[in-house]
């Protein structure tokens, strides 16, 4: 009786442990999610005051902090389109492998067609990076 108290205990043991390490992971996500997003909101308020201050004084502080937004957000864009040939590229490539595994491991239906439809999603991010996106 008393060791299948214990056997029943140590069974719980098992599922306790990938219960508080989910339970962990996810309190930290949260607290970082937040810290992140109060820098960014620091920094955006002393940004602001910054270019705000520099703006009211002479014509040639003016002409630098707009240069300076300008300039700002030119890399902004910059790395937006350069992140979205990226992951146009890899996508492509993800569903080039996939459509060959797929066809590989199951010569007798046509599975691979789910590798088609990964390459076209890459493909059309790849189109909208390449020919459409807004040029800078």
């Amino acid at each position: 009786m008393a060791s299948d108290i214990g056997n029943g205990l140590v069974g719980l043991g098992v599922f306790l442990i990938p219960i508080v390490g989910s339970i962990s992971l996810f309190s930290f996500l949260a607290v970082a999610s937040w810290a992140d997003a109060r820098r960014r909101e620091r920094e955006t308020y002393y940004t602001t005051e910054t270019m705000k201050k520099l703006g009211e004084g002479s014509g040639e502080a003016a002409k630098s902090a707009l240069e300076y937004l300008h300039e700002q957000r030119r890399s902004i864009d910059r790395r937006r389109l350069e992140g979205l040939k990226l992951g146009g590229l890899i996508t492509s490539a993800i569903g080039i492998g996939l459509g060959l595994f797929l066809h590989g491991v199951a010569r007798e239906e046509p599975v691979y067609l789910i590798g088609i439809m990964v390459l076209l999603i890459g493909l059309a991010l790849s189109t909208y990076a390449f020919v459409l996106a807004p040029k800078p």
